[in-house]
């Protein structure tokens, strides 16, 4: 793939990024770090985010400038499903 497909997909999926799945996710880590637990919608926007994550992989990896950030958005939500998992096992 061309240097100008990654640009064009890159750029793509930093908009996605900064318009809608950082703020949900931020969002989502306040409410779990509170002890909330996560509703369906909620579970399934990380699993979007999640497969987003994955399908950008390779991008990010042909591209080290955006390393640091693919780490630090799934340490991210990393944080948030552990979290989540404990709000839930402590309720059952």
């Amino acid at each position: 793939m061309s240097d100008v497909n990654d640009d064009a997909v890159l750029k793509t999926l930093l908009d996605r990024l900064l318009r809608f799945r950082l703020p949900r996710a931020l969002d989502l880590k306040q409410r779990v770090d509170a002890g909330e637990r996560l509703g369906d919608a909620d579970i399934d926007f990380l699993k979007r985010a999640l497969e987003d994550a994955k399908q950008g992989q390779r991008f990010v990896a042909r591209n080290p400038q955006f390393h640091a950030l693919g780490a630090q958005i799934v340490q991210l939500y990393d944080a948030i499903v552990s979290r989540a998992m404990k709000n839930e096992a402590g309720r059952g």
